[in-house]
């Protein structure tokens, strides 16, 4: 059994080679220094590493034995733990599936190391991962954590492949990702004291920008442990640094961010803009009247004196008709050039379907168009019910499959709108990959470009159009 003096030195060392491994990483990677400085070291007593976006636990005697072994492993560790923070990796919901999670957590983070090629992290095992990511980019278009992880959903990989994956690419823990944080009034969790460098400094080199990102407390994710940040926000001090770290790359670090693919790839899908297609689709709304009553207008005062002056004749009555923004008249054009699949586009359509139907959504009479179309304009069907739309998605069938040009939609709507089939078409929403000749002139009437697409690079749209990336899974 060590002893207490034995257990100081042990610790000392092992700080020691944390803030070297650390020292070395902020050399190499200056676009990262913001991210390199944020983690606490806190001693605890585990095999592996592990980190909660303050802190980076460590066990002492795991750090030497490790530097020991391969001298570039503990710095390994440390940008392993940096790059899960960076992508956000343990700020996740209650419903996923932790092991296929944490594993497409640990491949796309040391896949974005090895993309750096740097020495001071070169282990041994590198050649073994590079090949597994190799067979494993046959499957998947992208190493990031989500395709990674939907892929693995969808096939349900068997135990011996997926235990070699862990092998090779799982160097640290991710238990303290699914913790949960304790309600006001419970007893508050435990924290380490943290070790930021060897010179006794205990106090996190947070570079004061944990400035409660949002204004109010959060007191479901807040740990009732003093002045503690919120998970919520750690997790918005770990998106500020994302953002920087990928604006870096993408001025400043024009050659590193050629060599780092891995690391622009997930610094992408975390830092998209993701979008609400229901708040989205209730901007194409229309002004019209509706029977209903207008409490906005009616005055209970005057209503209830004439009631008491005429005797249970109302003075003044409620006004009937409210004019509300509703979806009345619209176009859905459906790209079929073979380059959308049935499957996304019946699941775009029925998403459609279901924001179009909820209250609030249609006039009694609607005029709903929804066009087909490749290079030409395959099928146009008019939706005037819900019940003709039922119809429809029951017996919907895709036709085409020929090229991409997006022309003859407009010029066809346009013609729509000559012959007055449209009294106020409010707008047009076209479901596509992108990639066809878009019309010359801005039409009349606002327009959407929705890309369905698991890549993070689609073309430009017309200044007067939107552009609307949605995931699969967002379907």
């Amino acid at each position: 059994m060590p002893t207490l003096e034995q257990l100081q030195k042990i610790n000392s060392l092992a700080l020691s080679v944390l803030n070297m491994s650390r020292n070395s990483l902020v050399v190499n990677l200056r676009f990262m220094d913001t991210a390199l400085g944020r983690l606490a070291f806190a001693p605890m007593g585990s095999e592996k590493t592990s980190t909660d976006g303050e802190y980076f636990y460590y066990d002492p005697m795991h750090i030497l034995r490790e530097y020991r072994r391969e001298k570039e492993y503990p710095a390994r560790q440390y940008l392993h733990a940096i790059f899960h923070c960076i992508y956000r990796h343990m700020f996740i919901g209650t419903l996923v599936n932790e092991r296929y999670w944490n594993l497409a957590c640990d491949i796309a983070v040391e896949n974005s190391i090895n993309g750096l090629e740097l020495d001071t992290v070169n282990i041994s095992a590198v050649p073994l991962q590079q090949s597994a990511i190799h067979k494993l980019s046959g499957n998947v278009k992208y190493i990031t954590a989500e395709v990674i992880y939907r892929y693995f959903l969808d096939t349900e990989p068997s135990e011996k492949y997926l235990s070699a994956l862990e092998k090779l690419f799982c160097i640290d823990e991710h238990s303290v990702w699914y913790r949960k944080d304790e309600k006001p009034g419970a007893p508050s969790r435990s924290k380490p004291q943290p070790n930021s460098n060897g010179d006794g400094d205990s106090q996190p080199d947070n570079n004061g920008d944990n400035n409660n990102n949002g204004g109010g407390q959060d007191n479901d994710n807040n740990e009732n442990n003093g002045n503690a940040p919120s998970k919520r926000e750690v997790e918005n001090m770990w998106k500020d640094v994302s953002e920087y770290i990928q604006t870096a790359l993408e001025t400043l670090e024009q050659k590193r961010g050629t060599q780092a693919g891995g690391l622009t790839q997930n610094l992408l899908e975390v830092n998209r803009e993701k979008y609400d297609y229901t708040a989205f689709l209730k901007k194409f709304a229309v002004m019209g009247e509706v029977m209903k009553i207008n409490d906005d207008e009616f005055d209970y005062i005057f209503y209830t004196y004439g009631l008491r002056l005429y005797e249970k004749m109302a003075l003044i009555e409620p006004l009937e008709y409210k004019d509300v923004k509703r979806i009345r008249e619209f176009v859905i054009a459906i790209d079929t050039s073979g380059s959308v699949s049935g499957e996304l586009v019946q699941r775009f359509v029925q998403k459609t379907y279901n924001i179009l139907k909820s209250s609030e959504s249609f006039f009694s009479k609607i005029n709903l168009h929804i066009i087909q179309c490749d290079a030409e304009i395959q099928e146009d069907v008019k939706i005037t019910t819900q019940e003709e739309f039922d119809n429809y998605l029951k017996n919907m069938r895709l036709r085409g499959f020929g090229g991409t040009d997006f022309r003859p939609v407009f010029k066809y709507v346009n013609t729509l709108i000559k012959n007055h089939e449209f009294v106020n078409l409010k707008g047009l929403i076209y479901f596509t990959d992108g990639f066809g000749v878009f019309p010359e002139h801005q039409p009349d009437y606002h327009t959407a470009f929705v890309y369905i697409n698991d890549g993070y690079e689609n073309p430009d749209v017309p200044v007067w159009a939107i552009k609307l990336v949605l995931q699969p899974e967002e379907i």
